[in-house]
């Protein structure tokens, strides 16, 4: 196959996804931007208003507290595996399989691990905690895959130069590891993000799909995918539905681009 043949399909499927996603968030912008009205951001919820306020809150008390709990054992995790664990270890090989395996399991099944043993077992109930003690076991493997693969990126020159220098393992990791992995780093926190924002199934079983505005962690409520899904499924609301969408990608935008802002001024203050 010549050279130009590859070149084309390149371009051709190139095209083809960036097409596609033009497609999609054009067709909902096309269909939900009309929709979006004062009251869909009402602070209390009504059969009228249909009002996802409530949502965006539980939206992103449910991001936040899940990364709050997935960062810091996801990043130190491929950083224990990178960094300090034997190369040779079965240890190692089992912590990659059962990353890999529960980054493969469907949503739905986190959802009924969940109502059974955070909503039951532990009493917590339909609740934000519940959901958010979920979406942490969601995204952890991501997360934690994401760092390993950032982190072997890097080159051992880098490690070897920083200890010719001096510096112990735990400067070298933080000063020269890091800032070069972070990118990488950032891709996976994305990635979660993403995957805790899009959740419907596993958050109906554990967070509720209350319309009330969340008080405190124990108290239910419903994320904007799940709202957008219910409002379609009953079939009265489907207008608002669009325009919920909408706001869905606004927020996913909004959340990523403080992740990326976030993440270059801590490069800056580890350069």
């Amino acid at each position: 196959m010549s050279k130009s043949i590859l070149k084309a399909l390149v371009y051709f499927f190139a095209l083809l996804t960036f097409g596609s996603l033009f497609l999609i968030i054009g067709f909902i912008l096309a269909n939900g931007l009309p929709h979006i009205t004062a009251n869909l951001f009402v602070w209390k919820y009504t059969s009228d208003n249909v009002s996802l306020m409530p949502a965006i809150i539980s939206t992103l008390i449910l991001v936040f507290g899940s990364l709050i709990l997935a960062l810091p054992i996801g990043i130190f995790a491929g950083f224990y595996l990178v960094e300090y664990a034997p190369k040779t270890s079965p240890w190692v090989r089992v912590i990659r399989i059962a990353a890999d395996t529960l980054a493969g399991i469907p949503s739905i099944v986190f959802g009924l691990f969940g109502m059974l043993f955070f909503v039951i077992f532990l009493g917590l109930q339909y609740s934000l905690l519940s959901g958010i003690l979920t979406s942490v076991i969601m995204v952890l493997p991501v997360i934690i895959r994401s760092t390993e693969e950032a982190l072997l990126a890097v080159s051992d020159s880098m490690r070897q130069a920083s200890f010719g220098l001096g510096a112990g393992k735990l400067r070298t990791v933080f000063k020269i590891v890091l800032p070069v992995a972070m990118p990488g780093i950032l891709s996976g926190v994305i990635l979660a993000i993403g995957r805790i924002v899009g959740e419907t199934a596993a958050l109906m079983y554990t967070l509720g799909t209350s319309t009330n505005t969340p008080t405190s962690l124990l108290s239910s409520g419903r994320s904007l995918a799940l709202h957008m899904y219910m409002l379609s499924s009953e079939g009265l609301h489907v207008n608002e539905a669009y325009a919920t969408g909408v706001i869905l990608i606004i927020t996913v935008l909004v959340i990523n681009a403080t992740s990326s802002l976030l993440s270059r001024r801590l490069v800056k203050g580890a350069a």
